[in-house]
């Protein structure tokens, strides 16, 4: 680095997630008995001092005198604040070590509750450019030092002109005082910081945006733990995936962009040209045709279970990683499932209908219990192995068929052979995956094997089940009752009108594929795939993806990780380490794992490398992705 480049860095919500006064007035004001008052009146004295309606030294005097705070109450705000250091500054903490004589922490806050936070991260104590409390004899706050030029208006200019710093001066921060050092021709350049809080009027004077700390560091060539600003990697999340998978992401630093529906081939092509890691339920296709148009993609999360809208070979044919969440709404489906074949033997749903007409029909006819039922399971998966052990403690007599070995739990009976299965039950339920092969497995033959007065339901995929089969089992009466929750076509969105042949039909729930549709399923479901998302990403970890070698990774410290993605050919590892002995470079980890059709290497090495090794990394035949973690 050039040693006469300096970085000037604001303090409250810069290095820190909050305004340090904010935070204090939480803690000194706690017991006060005009508590949200005062509060009310902090904010509103610190935008009058902002917008000049007040002097800067009337705002900082009034807002002191309003906390009054207490040397007990500096030290529990350095506790608060020592939580709230800003995402991207904890991880390029190597930064602010590497480059502390050129670093300086500017603010209009005091030493008292700054200084103990930075200098942790490297800063010198004589680089901290900030206010003085001044204090009586038991500890209380009675002033400041008015002489600092920080406590007047244009205090970090003049700040600034005293130093004199001798070289190019580049200043981080939030707030217009920040950008008038800039103005004042202090600075060559003004990085608006935007990770914390955005403000128009900034944001319209700055030089450069810089969404987190990684962005300033990589337009300046400064990077130290990441090679690329996650604020340049685009997620794009649809069909209404879960709020909290948004927030991970946000907090993790990424480019969020968040749909309500599904989209068609068409609107996807276009849509994922720039998008690095893609989320979608159950609606949106991920044909071989998308993921051509896919040239930055590194991974797909599937928030549901299935994962048979998604091209798999295409998708590990072009490196990109697919996970799901096969565990996180099994509950809900199982609860709808037991729910609703109680509903369907009392036909509480014609009865509740009739009532809506006006019609009393007060009989058990038709009605029964589920105990002593026998239910049969097609499909023994996570879901299927579940319903089974409910179902047992409700008192009905469980029966499974699955193409797979698959352990009985409890006192389940395995069947033979999927018609050994339906000619045995009262009641089906099914729960298999939507490969092609499965498409219309329940038709006119299986229905002709089923005892007559069946309670039929389907929670598993549209397709494998013959619609217009169906019908014509339900008005014969050969199906006493119905459910389904899922449809060979469905609306792309809630604006859409389901159209279908099972519409109006007797003793027939339709769900509009709510299986797993709890909040507490959704929410366990966005936290699992956004976990494997970030864990892929930050360490390369693969753990539980459906296309990829799986290897869980540790965390790397003091060293830099290289991915490598290739086809599965003999003999790729062997040219990577030829490769790195070559260039000198010594292999602190290594990890490889193949499947049919590709090998995943990640190589950890402990010295700097140069680009010419990235290029022969990538050149190396077979080659499908390579990247530099960190």
């Amino acid at each position: 680095m050039n040693i006469n480049k300096y970085f000037v860095i604001d303090f409250d919500s810069t290095f820190t997630k909050v305004e340090a006064f904010d935070a204090l007035a939480e803690i000194s004001l706690r017991d006060h008995p005009e508590f949200e008052e005062r509060k009310k009146q902090i904010a509103e004295i610190t935008n009058q001092g902002m917008d000049g309606s007040i002097s800067f030294r009337d705002s900082l005097e009034i807002r002191v005198k309003l906390l009054s705070p207490n040397r007990r109450h500096l030290e529990e705000l350095v506790t608060v604040l020592r939580t709230l250091v800003s995402e991207s500054f904890k991880r390029n903490k190597e930064f602010f070590l590497r480059y502390a004589d050129n670093i300086y922490i500017i603010s209009n806050g005091f030493h008292a509750f700054i200084d103990p936070i930075v200098t942790e991260y490297g800063i010198k104590p004589e680089n901290i450019l900030a206010n003085r409390f001044q204090f009586d004899a038991h500890g209380n706050v009675t002033g400041f030092d008015t002489n600092n030029p920080l406590s007047s208006n244009n205090g970090k200019v003049e700040s600034l002109k005293r130093l004199n710093l001798p070289g190019d001066v580049y200043v981080i921060g939030d707030g217009y005082t920040d950008y008038e050092i800039k103005h004042a021709g202090l600075a060559n350049k003004f990085y608006a910081f935007t990770e914390n809080v955005e403000r128009e009027r900034v944001l319209n004077n700055a030089d450069h945006i810089a969404p987190s700390l990684d962005e300033f560091l990589y337009l300046n060539k400064l990077n130290t733990v990441i090679s690329y600003p996650k604020n340049r990697i685009n997620v794009l999340l649809l069909e209404n995936v879960h709020p909290s998978a948004m927030e991970a992401f946000k907090n993790e630093g990424f480019n969020v962009e968040v749909y309500p529906a599904g989209l068609d081939e068409d609107e996807l092509c276009e849509k994922i040209k720039n998008i690095s890691v893609l989320g979608i339920r159950s609606k949106t296709m991920v044909s071989k045709r998308v993921l051509e148009n896919a040239n930055r993609l590194m991974t797909i999360g599937a928030f549901c279970i299935g994962t048979n809208q998604i091209d798999l070979k295409e998708a590990t044919r072009r490196g990109i990683a697919v996970f799901n969440a096969p565990y996180s709404n099994t509950r809900s489906v199982v609860e709808l499932v037991i729910g609703e074949i109680i509903i369907l033997i009392r036909k509480i749903a014609d009865k509740s209908a009739s009532m809506h007409l006006g019609k009393w029909d007060k009989s058990a006819t038709g009605s029964f219990e589920i105990r002593g039922k026998k239910i049969g399971i097609l499909g023994y998966g996570n879901i299927g192995s579940q319903l089974s052990v409910l179902a047992e403690s409700m008192g009905m007599n469980v029966f499974y068929y699955d193409r797979e070995e698959k352990l009985a739990l409890g006192n389940a009976t395995k069947c033979k052979s999927l018609r050994e299965l339906l000619e045995s039950v009262d009641i089906l339920s099914l729960h298999i995956d939507g490969r092609k092969e499965n498409t219309n497995l329940i038709s006119h033959r299986e229905f002709g094997w089923m005892k007559k007065g069946i309670i039929f339901l389907n929670l598993s995929r549209g397709h494998v089940v013959d619609i217009a089969a169906l019908k014509e089992n339900i008005l014969s009466e050969k199906v006493a009752g119905c459910s389904i929750d899922v449809f060979p076509h469905e609306p792309k969105s809630n604006k859409e009108e389901f159209v279908s042949e099972l519409r109006g039909l007797p003793n027939t729930l339709l769900t509009p594929h709510i299986g797993g549709s709890t909040l507490e399923a959704q929410e366990n479901i966005a936290q699992f795939v956004s976990g494997k998302f970030l864990d892929y990403i930050n360490t390369g970890s693969t753990s539980i993806s459906v296309n990829f070698p799986n290897i869980t990774l540790p965390t790397l410290e003091n060293a830099h990780r290289l991915i490598h993605i290739h086809s599965n050919v003999p003999g790729i590892l062997a040219k990577i380490n030829q490769i790195l002995a070559v260039n000198g470079i010594n292999i602190a980890g290594q990890y490889l794992k193949t499947n049919e059709q590709i090998g995943y290497v990640i190589t950890d090495i402990n010295k700097e490398y140069n680009k010419e090794l990235i290029t022969e990394l990538r050149a190396i035949e077979h080659t499908i992705k390579f990247r530099v973690l960190y």
